[in-house]
């Protein structure tokens, strides 16, 4: 065979194949193989019969082979078969073989003719064949029989694609010869997965029911539709000798005697035939293993490697040992503790990349969403103002009050500190269920065992839960002083003397940080039209007067500039197609903000994303819209109300006492609420987490059973150490093949386009002894009356190009005619003088 050094190789890969597919790991590793690929009723089955010499394999109507069967021949002195799924088993009546894969295929599939990608795996044992694996795939059916699915055609393509896909994979093409060429179904899918032809060989059946006057030389001599790896034609039995139980041997002869005596093929009889196939696919398959073979020894140590550690760690675990289990409870403990600190109190180890959690969303609640929900109460100019002159007008009753009364003032800062216990209580929640959810992610390690997790959850939780309402009484408690006592005495309040003073300085601080950058980042315009191009994503620049965006980030190409003034956001419904999320811009004056646009609508990935950049806007003057009821609008525009000079001015400056006296509670409370939840709430959970749950779960029942480990993972395990196992042997199997024998190479390129005609046409009549031959370019005519050069046969029989195929008609070799030199006569030679 030339590779005599390999003879054991593909022994190995079916003990590997054997090995991996036992354990469910077949499909990680691309093992090397033929894929048989062809259309329904090309003579696939009669191929693999023809190698075996026995009939062994199911026939009938519709789709016979439904789930893909890997056929591993194995060259031996007695002849019997064994299946993976029946082990230790051996099967001597080949009948017995067929009805078996008939019984297996209908395990998995059903009595419907439905197909299934799980192999059935057979290997026989006979000395009648050489070393070879091949995978009998479905064939290509167009038409749904019985209760097949509608889309079965699609099912047997998806899952030929997903064997022949693979580069590990040689294609044995099948065609039969009285079909056209040019629409061979198997060779159409394997130009698409094999475009040079790399992988690609191919056999025509059926060359003895062609009709009369014609023949597939054109094809078999690989000038028609040429493949790299060229034809191979074979001559299988007949329906009519399969129904007769014409012995496989009597038919091997018969093809024999048929490409002797068929005047277009006996030229190269010698070249084909299913022995002749056998033998090719044998060196094919072996020269094919070889090359695989330092990738495919790359990918199992990479494999290895990486079971390494877990197999160390559960060789020799013996799940009932009561100390492991008291062990194992302080180790997961210990480690769930260390986990939950390091989410809260952030690590640099084992940092996630892909969002937020622990106490970085614990941190944006503080300093992002909790500043947001306390702007969001409050009132809007207009009610405010209206306020206060209710209260002015009722303080003073049936007078005319000269001076501006405190008690509107106190009246007024009461109710706005009342509201601020819903955004409090809001971000005690926020908060509980952000350390919830922390939690869950902690116990994610303890899921191999379930009763330990659920435990574990559910006294965290319920601590949790417990701090809650300590909490949230903390936090009204503040609230509650702060309206105890208005301190109109405060250091940064500004009193009533000053208040009209103060807010001429407050406008003239906020127009000089107009050019203050508040934020930076990308946002998506999502209320383009089609017409000019769809949503787009740009760099957005927000300062204290503007929103600007540009092309990129480099802020060189400005898109466009919005002001500020008049501007408020409201949120967006995410619609059904999209998968971000959205907000937008629009002016109370009822104008255009960008362009023909009433509203700009900008889209974020996340929601987190969203409410901080609605915190930005905030921080800018851009208020939330505010929801106004049914009743608030009959009040507002039933209430139409006037005010005087002397009442617009008390307005006034009570409007810039609680504004700043506000400014102080919120500056109060926005400092306090972070120091109250982490004292009652967070470190309280790390101390209880560290000194209590052990204790706890200790308390809470039978250790033992907290510690029983999980079916998935007593599975996970056993499928770890068998793996590693079996890479372990594949490797040292792989180690003793000496690689540096003999090798065939590839043959040589062909010209790959395909050509017209019909597969099954008449062929071409042979060149003239007279035409003159085409040379390829930098190809050198040799001399009249030299001997033709050598037959030099291939590596591959008839895989060879046309100019070397042994193809040509063969002639006998006569010695060449003498022709009388035409060359003229030396010129003497001249003397040059020294």
């Amino acid at each position: 065979m030339g590779n005599r050094g390999m003879e054991e190789l593909i022994p190995l890969v079916n003990k590997l194949q054997d090995a991996f597919s036992s354990i469910g790991q077949a499909c990680n590793l691309d093992l090397p193989q033929i894929a048989v690929v062809g259309g329904q009723s090309a003579g696939k089955s009669s191929v693999l019969e023809n190698f075996v010499g026995r009939d062994f394999l199911p026939r009938g109507s519709g789709i016979v082979t439904r789930r893909p069967l890997v056929l591993q021949l194995i060259s031996a002195t007695a002849e019997w078969g064994e299946f993976l799924h029946c082990k230790g088993k051996k099967f001597t009546d080949f009948d017995e073989i067929r009805q078996e894969i008939e019984a297996e295929t209908d395990r998995a599939t059903g009595a419907n003719k439905g197909i299934s990608p799980v192999p059935i795996n057979l290997r026989v044992y006979s000395p009648h064949v050489l070393n070879l694996t091949l995978i009998d795939l479905p064939g290509i059916t167009k038409v749904p029989v019985g209760d097949q699915p509608v889309d079965i055609e699609q099912q047997i393509r998806e899952m030929i694609m997903q064997f022949i896909s693979r580069e590990s994979c040689l294609i044995l093409a099948v065609t039969p010869a009285n079909t056209d060429l040019a629409n061979s179904d198997a060779l159409k899918l394997s130009k698409d997965v094999d475009p040079q032809g790399l992988r690609t060989i191919g056999v025509i059946t059926k060359l003895d029911l062609m009709d009369e006057g014609t023949d597939a030389r054109d094809v078999l001599e690989n000038k028609l539709l040429p493949l790299r790896r060229g034809y191979i034609g074979v001559v299988n039995r007949s329906q009519k000798d399969i129904d007769g139980r014409k012995d496989i041997k009597a038919a091997l002869e018969a093809e024999r005697k048929f490409f002797l005596s068929h005047p277009g093929y006996r030229h190269m009889a010698e070249k084909m035939g299913t022995p002749r196939l056998q033998r090719v696919l044998n060196e094919q398959l072996t020269n094919h293993i070889r090359d695989t073979l330092p990738a495919f020894r790359s990918k199992l140590q990479s494999q290895l490697l990486a079971l390494d550690k877990e197999a160390e760690e559960y060789r020799g675990y013996r799940p009932d040992d009561p100390s492991r289990k008291t062990k194992q409870l302080l180790q997961m403990v210990q480690q769930f503790s260390v986990d939950f600190e390091k989410r809260i109190e952030g690590s640099g180890d084992q940092v996630d990349t892909v969002e937020l959690s622990g106490g970085a969303k614990i941190n944006r609640i503080f300093h992002e969403r909790f500043p947001f929900e306390l702007v969001k109460m409050e009132c809007d100019e207009k009610e405010m103002r209206r306020e206060i002159s209710y209260a002015i007008k009722n303080i003073h009753g049936i007078r005319t009050g000269l001076f501006t009364p405190d008690m509107a003032f106190e009246a007024i800062v009461k109710k706005q500190v009342i509201k601020l216990k819903e955004p409090c209580v809001k971000c005690v929640d926020m908060v509980i269920q952000e350390l919830i959810n922390t939690v869950r992610q902690c116990s994610n390690k303890l899921e191999c065992f379930p009763m330990l997790r659920e435990e574990t959850e559910r006294i965290v939780t319920t601590h949790i839960r417990d701090r809650e309402s300590r909490a949230k009484d903390q936090v009204l408690l503040l609230i509650d002083i702060q309206l105890s006592y208005i301190n109109t005495n405060h250091e940064d309040f500004i009193g009533f003397a000053n208040a009209q003073q103060r807010s001429s300085q407050t406008n003239k601080s906020q127009s000089s940080a107009g050019n203050q950058v508040i934020r930076k980042g990308w946002l998506t315009i999502n209320n383009i039209s089609i017409m000019k191009g769809g949503a787009k994503e740009y760099w957005f620049v927000l300062t204290a007067e503007s929103l600007s965006w540009f092309k990129d980030d480099e802020e060189k190409e400005k898109k466009y500039m919005l002001p500020l003034d008049n501007l408020k956001v409201r949120d967006v419904e995410k619609s059904f197609m999209s998968s971000k999320h959205i907000f937008c811009i629009f002016n109370t004056e009822s104008r255009n903000v960008y362009k023909d646009n009433r509203t700009l609508e900008l889209a974020c990935d996340t929601q987190d994303d969203v409410d901080s950049w609605k915190s930005s806007l905030l921080r800018a003057g851009v208020y939330p819209e505010k929801t106004v009821t049914v009743e608030s609008e009959t009040t507002t525009t039933a209430d139409n109300f006037s005010m005087d000079p002397q009442l617009e001015r008390k307005v006034e400056t009570i409007r810039n006492l609680v504004d700043s006296y506000m400014a102080i509670v919120n500056k109060c409370i926005r400092d306090l609420m972070p120091k109250t939840i982490m004292h009652l709430m967070i470190n309280n959970v790390k101390d209880f987490i560290n000194a209590e749950l052990l204790a706890q779960l200790y308390s809470a029942g039978d250790q033992n059973a907290l510690m029983d480990e999980s079916q998935e993972q007593a599975q996970r395990r056993d499928e770890v150490l068998r793996t590693h196992q079996a890479l372990k042997e594949a490797l040292a199997i792989i180690g003793d093949i000496s690689t540096t024998t003999i090798t065939v190479p590839m043959p040589p390129p062909v010209d790959t386009s395909w050509m017209g005609g019909s597969s099954g046409g008449r062929r071409s009549p042979p060149p003239s002894p007279t035409a003159p031959r085409r040379m390829s370019s930098g190809q050198r005519p040799a001399p009249r009356g030299a001997p033709p050069p050598p037959n030099r046969p291939g590596p591959l029989g008839p895989f060879n190009n046309t100019a070397d195929s042994p193809q040509a008609p063969s002639r006998p070799n006569r010695a060449p005619p003498s022709i009388p030199s035409r060359r003229p006569p030396p010129s003497p030679t001249r003397q040059v003088p020294p």
